[in-house]
C-alpha cells in the first residue's frame, strides 16, 4: 500500500484529503507544521508528499528543499493559491512532481496522485516508467476501467461507437472534436483499448493546463542537471507514451513555439530529452481533443497548419449530450451505479418527475454536468427514489419554466409550486439564474475557453472554476 504524507495547516482540509485518499487504497498521516511533517519523514518511509505551499513555519519551497536533500526518493506534490502558481511551476523545476490548485477537486487530487505514482521511476531516475494498463484477456475486447464509456441506442451514438470501431485498429492519430465535458477523453481510451497497442501504455496529457516555460520539459522530458533546479531525470509524455498512445487535450492552447517542436518530434518519431544529445526512437499513435475550432486558429496564425495536418488523418465528433434523447437516463442510470458504489448508497431510481427534467434540460455542460447533478443528488436523497428536490435548482426551475401553462396553479404539484414560487418571486433565486445564463452564454462564445470567458466575465480564473462548480458545470 501507497504512503501519502499530508502536510497542511488548514485542519478540516487535511481531514478530508485524508479519508478521501484512505477510501482510495492509500495509507496516509497528517502534519499540521513543517516540522511536524518532517519529523514524521523521520521516522516512517513515505511514497508521496502533498505539502501546502503556506504553512505557520514555513514554505513549500523550504520544505521542498528538505525533502529533496534528505529524502530524495519521496515525490512532493504542491498544494496551492491561484496567486501562487509561478511560484509552483519554479518547485517544479526545484524537483516537485506537480502541484494543484484551491480549490481542491477530488478527481484532480486522485488523477495527479496516480500519475505521479505511474512515472514514480522518473522521479528516482529510474528510465523505465512504470505504467498500469488494462490488458486485453482471453481474446475479448478489453472493457474501460469504471465502465466510463457508454454506448447509447440513439442514432449519434451508434455513429460514435461505428467510427470508433472502425478507427481504433488503425494508427491512424485522430482528432476528437466536441464541446466541453462531452466524454473526449473517455472515447480516447476506448479507442486505444480496442487497437493493437491495448496493453501498451495510454498517457493523457492536459496541454489546457501546461505553462510555456514547462511544456517542453513535460512533452520531451530533461536530464538531471539540464537547467537550474533539473535535479532528476524527468521521462517526458512522448517516451512515456512509446509503443502506446498519447492524448493531448486542449491541443489549441500550446503556444507556437511549442507547436514547432511538436511537429519535429511527430514527423521525425524521434524524440531528445533536454539536456541529452541521444535520440530516441518513438513509435507512438497520438489522439487530440479540443473544443476549439483548430481550422479557425490557423486562420488567425495560432495554430500550425502543417501540425494540424499531421493530427488529422481521422476526425470524430463527440455528440453533445441534448443530441443523444433517450441516451439521457440510460447515462444517467449509469451514473446513479457509479455513485452508489462510491458513497455506499443504494438509490434505485428516479422519480418521473426527474426523469421528464433530465429529458428537457439543455446540459451545457454536457456528460460531465450529468455525472455531477446524479453524483449530488444520490448524496442528498434519504430514500431509493431521487426526488426532484434533490436537483440544482437551476435544473428544477427549468423543468417548471419549459412546462405548459396551467389555468391555475393550484392544478400543480406542491413541489411544482414551489419551484414557480421560488423562480417568480425570490430575488436570490432570479439573480443566480441570470448569472448562470450569463456565465453559460460567454462560455458558450469563447468554446469554454476558461481563461477567455473570465477575461470577458471580469472576474479572474479561481471565481470563475468556484462559480461553475456550484453551478455543476465541473471543472
Amino acid at each position: 500500500m501507497k504512503k501519502i504524507l499530508i502536510i497542511d495547516d488548514e485542519v478540516n482540509v487535511a481531514l478530508l484529503l485524508s479519508k478521501f485518499l484512505t477510501r482510495n487504497g492509500f495509507d496516509v498521516a497528517t502534519a499540521a507544521t513543517g516540522s511536524s511533517g518532517l519529523e514524521l519523514l523521520k521516522n516512517g518511509s513515505f511514497d508521496l508528499v502533498l505539502c501546502d505551499f503556506r504553512l505557520e513555519d514555513t514554505d513549500g519551497r523550504e520544505m521542498l528543499k528538505s525533502i529533496k536533500t534528505q529524502y530524495p526518493k519521496t515525490g512532493v506534490i504542491i498544494i496551492t493559491g491561484y496567486s501562487d502558481i509561478k511560484m509552483a511551476v519554479e518547485l517544479i523545476k526545484m524537483g516537485a512532481y506537480d502541484y494543484i490548485t484551491k480549490p481542491l477537486y477530488p478527481d484532480e487530487i486522485l488523477n495527479t496522485i496516480n500519475k505521479a505514482f505511474e512515472t514514480h521511476h522518473a522521479l528516482v531516475d529510474d528510465p523505465e516508467p512504470a505504467i498500469n494498463v488494462t490488458k486485453p484477456t482471453n481474446g475479448k475486447k478489453p472493457q474501460l476501467p469504471n465502465s466510463e464509456f457508454v454506448v447509447g441506442t440513439s442514432k449519434a451514438a451508434k455513429e460514435l461507437a461505428r467510427q470508433i470501431e472502425l478507427v481504433a485498429p488503425t494508427n491512424y492519430s485522430v482528432i476528437i472534436l466536441g464541446e466541453s465535458g462531452t466524454g473526449k477523453e473517455s472515447a480516447a481510451k476506448n479507442i486505444h483499448l480496442h487497437s493493437q497497442r491495448a496493453n501498451m501504455p495510454f498517457i493523457a496529457m492536459d496541454c489546457g493546463s501546461l505553462t510555456k516555460e514547462l511544456a517542453a520539459s513535460e512533452f520531451f522530458g530533461h536530464e538531471k542537471g539540464s537547467f537550474t533546479g533539473a535535479l532528476y531525470t524527468k521521462i517526458g509524455h512522448f517516451e512515456m507514451a512509446n509503443g502506446g498512445t498519447l492524448f493531448l487535450d486542449e491541443v489549441g492552447n500550446l503556444s507556437y513555439d511549442i507547436q514547432a517542436a511538436l511537429l519535429r518530434t511527430v514527423q521525425e518519431r524521434k524524440v531528445k530529452r533536454i539536456g541529452s544529445t541521444k535520440e530516441i526512437d518513438l513509435d507512438v499513435r497520438i489522439i487530440i481533443a479540443t473544443n476549439e475550432n483548430l481550422q479557425d486558429g490557423i486562420s488567425k496564425g495560432r495554430f500550425r497548419e502543417d501540425l494540424y495536418h499531421r493530427f488529422n488523418e481521422f476526425t470524430i465528433y463527440m455528440p453533445a449530450l441534448r443530441e443523444l434523447g433517450s441516451d439521457i437516463m440510460l447515462l444517467a442510470n449509469h451514473f446513479l451505479q457509479i455513485a452508489n458504489a462510491e458513497l455506499g448508497r443504494n438509490v434505485t431510481s428516479f422519480s418521473p418527475e426527474v426523469e421528464e427534467c433530465f429529458m428537457n434540460y439543455r446540459w451545457n455542460g454536457n456528460i460531465r454536468e450529468l455525472k455531477n447533478v446524479v453524483r449530488r443528488a444520490t448524496l442528498i436523497t434519504e430514500g431509493d427514489v431521487i426526488p426532484l428536490k434533490a436537483l440544482p435548482l437551476e435544473i428544477s426551475n427549468f423543468r417548471a419554466s419549459a412546462a405548459p401553462v396551467f389555468e391555475s396553479v393550484a392544478a400543480l404539484s406542491e413541489i411544482e409550486q414551489a419551484s414557480v414560487k421560488e423562480s417568480r418571486h425570490d430575488l436570490k433565486n432570479a439573480a443566480q439564474e441570470a448569472e448562470y445564463d450569463t456565465i453559460l452564454k460567454v462560455l458558450r462564445e469563447v468554446n469554454f475557453n476558461k481563461t477567455k470567458a473570465a477575461e470577458i466575465l471580469n472576474i479572474d480564473r479561481k471565481t470563475l472554476y468556484n462559480k461553475m462548480k456550484a453551478i455543476n458545470l465541473g471543472k
